[in-house]
């Protein structure tokens, strides 16, 4: 390996680019959605039903509603936890836009939450401050798969009467005081988008415990009608009701044929991130330039994201500077994420910088290390030996 950097001109650490994030899709994965081609159903068919039940499996659910993407199982959400025009929804600070965007597809506002400094997770201490007689709902996002304090926000939804929408689409699989992810509250969405734990292609899904509030969220995907053709075929009639509002937010067979293959491999899965985090911690424990994330006692990450943060004093670059010598290495780092306030669309809607201390402190120094249940031996080493090159570049 060169010692000088391939952003001046020196050899990178390999020589083709590692994704921070990526799918992997086998020939049973293959198989199971050639099934669905060759049969009589690709859309609102039996394989939906099997995906359901799979998930409810995995997460002790007792129902799980699949819908065509995660940003729609949050709209959903926010739909069946009556959030309406001029009501307002907490959110935190940093996380993917759909987590706020939800609200506002609603008629609501966005009151965006600082986060917890270690695991960068909504602060429900902040979530009481910003209480207020228009909260309607609270997003917590399990932010790069670690649980957030779980008990305290169960403590204030029930003091305040305010749901909780569970933003989980990087927590499938984590665990938060022995209790997995999808046992906590009635609206709980997951995301299966290629760089997820699993994928569908694109694909969503909302575990609940109350049965009424399924109903509910099947409605809203299909139209708002009451019954969809499968209960129309069993009562042998043509005639159906529109009761509310809905969207076409219906997944396919094809794709929850997909989800379902996938789901089966999801403990072997997460027990190999959590080895490359292990990895990862142990090689980077000492290293000067970066502190690795935390996870708490009593919480088991499912690792969605490795997310480290800088320590900008000891080195002579900043952070930008960081990203694009280690992407010349070669190695995909990313960021997650920009403040949602800070994005352009927020900002028209009047939100200014300057008010979440933690979350907008902590931006400065983030940066994504590729994260993903296939990753080689190689490919974990190479990460490694591309940070510590950066870092003998840039120290001071």
């Amino acid at each position: 390996m060169s010692a000088m950097l391939a952003i001046d001109g020196g050899s990178p650490v390999r020589t083709t680019m590692l994704r921070y994030g990526a799918q992997s899709i086998d020939d049973v994965d293959r198989k199971a959605v050639e099934n669905i081609l060759l049969g009589d159903w690709l859309t609102t068919g039996p394989a939906v039903a099997e995906f359901e039940n799979a998930l409810c499996g995995f997460s002790g659910a007792k129902h799980a509603v699949a819908v065509n993407t995660g940003t729609a199982a949050l709209h959903a959400s926010c739909n069946a936890a009556h959030v309406s025009a001029g009501s307002e929804v907490i959110v935190p600070a940093i996380s993917f836009v759909a987590s706020a965007n939800c609200a506002i597809y609603q008629g609501a506002r966005p009151i965006f939450a600082d986060l917890e400094p270690d695991t960068l997770n909504i602060d429900p201490a902040d979530v009481e401050r910003k209480i207020t007689d228009k909260t309607k709902a609270i997003v917590a996002v399990d932010f790069a798969g670690h649980p957030c304090e779980h008990g305290r926000l169960l403590e204030i939804s029930k003091q305040y009467n305010i749901p909780i929408v569970h933003d989980a689409a990087h927590s499938l699989g984590a665990t938060y005081k022995g209790r997995p992810v999808g046992a906590f509250y009635n609206f709980t969405n997951l995301s299966f988008h290629p760089v997820k734990h699993i994928t569908t292609g694109e694909g969503g899904a909302i575990l609940t415990n109350d049965s009424e509030i399924a109903q509910r969220l099947k409605s809203f995907r299909h139209h708002g009608i009451d019954l969809d053709l499968h209960s129309r075929g069993e009562r042998n009639s043509w005639e159906y009701d529109v009761i509310t509002l809905g969207y076409n937010y219906r997944i396919p067979d094809i794709n929850c044929a997909l989800g379902t293959s996938q789901l089966r491999k999801q403990p072997g899965w997460l027990a190999a991130r959590r080895a490359i985090a292990a990895t990862y911690n142990e090689a980077f424990a000492d290293l000067p330039l970066l502190d690795c994330p935390t996870e708490r006692e009593q919480c088991q990450s499912a690792w969605h994201l490795y997310v480290v943060r800088l320590n900008l004093e000891v080195v002579s670059v900043p952070k930008e500077t960081i990203f694009v010598a280690l992407r010349a290495e070669n190695i995909g780092v990313n960021v997650h994420y920009i403040p949602i306030p800070w994005l352009s669309y927020y900002k028209k809607l009047g939100y200014q910088p300057g008010q979440w201390p933690v979350a907008e402190g902590q931006y400065e120094r983030l940066l994504s290390l590729p994260m993903y249940p296939t990753m080689t031996p190689q490919d974990i080493s190479d990460t490694i030996k591309a940070v510590n090159k950066v870092w003998k570049a840039y120290r001071r």
